[in-house]
């Protein structure tokens, strides 16, 4: 398939740092589908979650400098991986629709932000502009034999207004790729409630009860994994696993993979290149389960 639109590719700092096994995946798995991928020159983080506690102005400045760096590259949009980034790069622009408040960012700036490049995220790319047939297509070792839950979190769609992808309350983009891929998708009804957030330091008590409950629905649903696309979830539900069965005397031991490791294997790259030794909580007996190709076919 011939892909003729290249992206402004924001990676966030988590994707340089603690969920660089994200970003590495995801940079793979758009170069196997022919996906161009050009890095934000001297980008800079968004304020993530505290800035905008903090300053409306200033948060969206954070993100508005990126943005404005982006217009200067021969790109069709911004994408990241991240939703929290997304959610900050998106609600800066939905801001700046508002002149005044659109002024207010762009004196803090030294690159005025026009504000005219569309933001979304990987897995919105994927599906509304790749194509999820597409991904079909590209299979190479089908996920047969593996059955999984999708959790997207509570902001990779919401509020709607802003986000403007899949459905806020039963979201299907992962579930699509996911099915591509020859996986079994099951049915998770806790696909956007919040695992905890950042609340893993100042109350590890909250993180502990929501995230044991997406473990325990995922455990009783018959899941082999969880599949995320977010780093925060991910660092919840998978770093943070033993001190969830420590506290509420449990035994989960269920793998937390990001989509696109997930999608890396089934385009055929290898299980280093997808940096699944980066994973806490151990995939290998799960990915045992995964049929040969030859298998899956008959």
């Amino acid at each position: 398939m011939s892909f003729d639109l290249t992206y402004a590719y924001y990676p966030g700092c988590s994707g340089l740092s603690t969920s660089k096994d994200y970003d590495v995946s995801t940079r793979a798995v758009c170069a196997s589908l022919g996906l161009q991928l050009k890095d934000i020159p001297d980008w800079s983080c968004c304020g993530s979650t505290p800035a905008h506690t903090v300053d409306h102005v200033l948060s969206a400045a954070l993100s508005a400098r990126n943005l404005s760096l982006a217009e200067s590259m021969d790109v069709d949009a911004v994408i990241t991986p991240c939703p929290s980034c997304l959610t900050n790069l998106k609600v800066a622009g939905h801001r700046m629709e508002a002149q005044s408040f659109k002024q207010k960012v762009n004196a803090l700036l030294e690159q005025p932000c026009a504000n005219t490049l569309q933001t979304k995220s990987v897995l919105q790319a994927l599906v509304e502009d790749y194509g999820v047939e597409h991904i079909q297509d590209a299979v190479a070792k089908p996920l047969k034999g593996l059955k999984v839950v999708p959790y997207y979190g509570c902001i990779m769609n919401r509020p709607p207004e802003v986000m403007d992808f899949d459905d806020p309350e039963n979201p299907t983009a992962m579930d699509r790729i996911l099915s591509a891929l020859g996986a079994e998708v099951l049915d998770f009804p806790f696909k956007v409630e919040c695992c905890g957030g950042s609340f893993g330091v100042a109350r590890k008590d909250i993180v502990v009860r929501l995230s044991g409950k997406l473990l325990e629905l995922a455990r009783d649903a018959g899941a082999d994994a969880v599949v995320t696309a977010c780093p925060l979830c991910q660092m919840n539900l998978d770093l943070r696993q033993a001190q969830v069965n420590a506290t509420l005397k449990e035994t989960f031991n269920v793998p937390v993979f990001y989509y696109t490791q997930l999608m890396g294997l089934a385009l055929g790259l290898s299980r280093e290149d997808m940096m699944l030794k980066k994973l806490v909580v151990s995939p290998w007996k799960v990915l045992d389960k995964i049929e040969e190709p030859e298998a899956a076919l008959e």
